[in-house]
């Protein structure tokens, strides 16, 4: 994915500036900065998602594998089929059961010929998010009744589901215990095998932790770019060795 010279403005606030980057293919990619930089704007302006809000103004491009999703001849849900997206509240649909979580998306979208392959789906999309072994003998539970670090997991395996090219995380253990943080990390390093991660973050230590390169925001700028061991061992701006030490945040 390569974004080019992309800005977003919400009424006559300018809240990104002149966004330049590429993401490499299955890589962890992390954007992190302090509160208010504009991390989640740019999350998500990759699938679209801005749209939704009437304030929301875009210009420049989101390329994915050459092609532009802000084209006026692409279909915007063929945009968001691209994109698996995990937010920071776990939010599942609660009175629907775990299997229907799973299942709704690919019904909808006719991904499935049959119930038998919908059931191969749900398992596969539950093993793969590391829930399959403490749901399988109660699939038709509701999704509420779950923990929160399972909720999460139920909505990362509802998001693959779909079979997305990239999955895009907005600080999804934000609200969550270290153990269940741990957890989802760990699926982070499984699931970069198959797809392209971008995920968001407020904690510089997740960012070390996890990710393979790292963009730093602040104030809606692009400030450094890069691997992440470079960017946190040999920052070129000094704004990100604040950053990266607590100095600010």
């Amino acid at each position: 994915m390569e974004i080019c010279d992309l800005n977003v403005w919400y009424g006559g606030n300018h809240v990104l500036k002149n966004i330049n980057l590429k993401i490499p293919k299955n890589v962890i990619f992390a954007i992190m900065g302090p509160s208010g930089c504009g991390k989640s704007t740019l999350l998500r302006a990759m699938n679209r998602l801005l749209e939704l809000n009437p304030t929301a103004k875009v210009s420049g491009q989101v390329m994915v594998d050459g092609i532009n999703i802000y084209s006026d001849k692409i279909d915007v849900t063929w945009v968001r089929r691209q994109f698996g997206m995990v937010f920071q509240i776990p939010n599942p649909f609660p009175h629907l059961s775990i299997y229907d979580n799973v299942a709704i998306g690919p019904k909808l979208n006719g991904l499935t010929k049959s119930k038998s392959e919908l059931d191969q789906l749900v398992r596969w999309a539950l093993e793969k998010a590391y829930l399959w072994d403490e749901v399988k003998d109660d699939l038709r539970r509701p999704a509420a009744a779950l923990s929160g670090g399972q909720q999460q997991r139920l909505c990362i395996a509802r998001a693959i589901a779909l079979k997305p090219r990239i999955i895009l995380m907005d600080e999804p253990t934000a609200n969550l215990d270290p153990v269940a943080a741990m957890k989802i990390e760990e699926l982070m390093l499984e699931l970069k095998e198959d797809y392209t991660i971008v995920i968001v973050t407020h904690n510089p230590q997740q960012a070390a932790r996890v990710s393979d390169y790292v963009a730093f925001l602040y104030l809606g700028e692009l400030v450094e770019v890069g691997e992440t061991s470079q960017v946190f061992t040999r920052p070129i701006n000094k704004l990100t060795e604040k950053y990266v030490v607590g100095r600010i945040g």
